[in-house]
C-alpha cells in the first residue's frame, strides 16, 4: 500500500501576487504530471526526487504538445474548487441550464479532475469514483434516467476504446476533462475544457465547455451546439491571470532546459518575471518541494490535503542504481509580490 497525497484548492486567493503563485503551482503540476513511466526510467529516479532541471529538460512547451491545455484544465479545476468567483460564478451558471431541476440550489460548485488518459496512474480512476457520493449518478444528454456514475466512469476511462460499450446517450463521455457537480456529488455533468476554442467537440454525455475568451469569442455563458459553452475573461479576469503565470513558468522552463525560445511566446508581466527568476534559482531542488513552497508562497490555508492508502506495483527501475549520487540543493523560498 501506498500513502497518496491528494492537494486541492480550499479558498480562494484574495490577491494577485498570491493568485500568480497558485495558478503557477497549477501549471507546473501539469507539467510535473507529464511525466511517464519511459521518462521516469530514463530519469533513473522515482517521481518525487525529480529536480526542476530533470523536469525542466523533459517538458513539452511547443503550443502543439499540450500542456498549455494541460495547465489551463489544472488551473480552472483547482479554481472552481477553491471558490475563485471569476470562474465559479460562470460555471454555476452553465450547471443551472444544464439541470434547472438537479442543481436550482446550487450554491458553489465542485469539480473532479479527470481526463482518461490519467487512468493509467494505478488507483486514479477508483479516486475519482470514491470521491463521489455512494449513489451518484451522471446527467446524459436529453430526458431520460441517468446513468450510475461508479458503473460508467471506468469504462469511460479506457478512452476512445471504451466508445463502443457506451450506451448511445454517453458515447462521447470518454473525452470529459472535468466532472462537475454540487457540494453534495450526487448528480455529475461532463465537461470539456479547451484552451482554444476552435479545438471544441461536443459529442453525446459532453455537457459544458470551459475556454477562454477569445477575439471571436465574447465572454460570460452562451450554448454552442449541444453545448453549455463558458468564456472565461480574458484579459482582465481569470484568463489574463491564467496567461501571466503560464509565461512564467515556461520563461523559467526555456532558461532551466535550456531550450531554444519560441518566436510566439510573449514576456509576463514584471510580477510574473519576479516567478520566473525565484523559479530558475531552483533548478537542483525537487519540483514536489517547489510545488510545496509555491502553496506556501500563494496563502497558508490555500491547499487542503487529503491522504489515501492505495495499492501500488513496484516499478520495472525500481533497484537499478541504488547508490545514486546526492544533490544538495537549497530550500525554495517564494517572496511576496504585492
Amino acid at each position: 500500500m501506498a500513502d497518496v497525497t491528494f492537494l486541492s484548492q480550499a479558498e480562494p486567493v484574495d490577491e494577485y501576487g498570491r493568485a500568480l503563485y497558485a495558478v503557477s503551482r497549477s501549471i507546473l503540476r501539469a507539467h510535473f504530471d507529464e511525466l511517464s513511466q519511459a521518462d521516469l526510467e530514463d530519469l533513473n529516479c522515482d517521481r518525487v526526487d525529480v529536480t526542476f532541471r530533470q523536469l525542466a529538460k523533459l517538458a513539452r512547451l511547443h503550443r502543439d504538445k499540450g500542456s498549455r491545455g494541460d495547465g489551463f484544465e489544472w488551473a480552472v479545476h483547482e479554481a472552481i474548487v477553491g471558490g475563485e468567483p471569476r470562474v465559479v460564478d460562470l460555471v454555476s451558471e452553465a450547471l443551472r441550464k444544464v439541470s434547472p431541476r438537479s442543481f436550482a440550489d446550487l450554491d458553489r460548485p465542485t469539480s473532479l479532475m479527470f481526463g482518461h488518459e490519467r487512468a493509467r496512474h494505478l488507483g486514479f480512476t477508483d479516486a475519482v469514483v470514491n470521491n463521489a457520493s455512494g449513489d451518484a449518478v451522471l446527467l446524459p444528454d436529453g430526458s431520460g434516467r441517468p446513468f450510475a456514475f461508479g458503473s460508467w466512469v471506468p469504462i469511460a476511462a479506457r478512452g476512445v476504446a471504451a466508445e463502443a460499450q457506451l450506451r448511445d446517450r454517453i458515447k462521447k463521455v470518454w473525452k470529459t476533462d472535468l466532472f462537475l457537480s454540487s457540494a453534495e456529488k450526487a448528480r455529475f455533468a461532463a465537461a470539456t475544457i479547451k484552451s482554444n476554442w476552435h479545438q471544441l467537440e461536443d459529442g453525446n454525455g459532453l455537457r459544458v465547455a470551459i475556454v477562454p475568451q477569445a477575439i471571436d469569442l465574447p465572454a460570460g455563458y452562451q450554448r454552442w451546439q449541444s453545448l453549455h459553452l463558458v468564456a472565461l475573461p480574458d484579459p482582465d479576469g481569470f484568463m489574463g491571470l491564467f496567461n501571466d503565470a503560464y509565461e512564467a513558468v515556461a520563461e523559467a522552463v526555456l532558461t532551466v532546459g535550456r531550450h531554444d525560445r519560441a518566436p510566439y511566446y510573449y514576456k509576463p508581466s514584471a510580477k510574473a518575471q519576479r516567478i520566473q527568476a525565484q523559479l530558475e534559482k531552483y533548478g537542483k531542488v525537487k519540483v514536489v518541494d517547489i510545488l510545496d513552497s509555491l502553496n506556501e508562497a500563494a496563502q497558508q490555508n490555500l491547499i487542503s490535503i487529503d491522504r489515501k492508502l492505495m495499492s501500488v506495483e513496484a516499478p520495472t527501475w525500481l533497484n537499478i542504481n541504488e547508490q545514486r549520487t546526492p544533490i544538495i540543493a537549497p530550500r525554495p523560498s517564494f517572496e511576496k509580490l504585492d
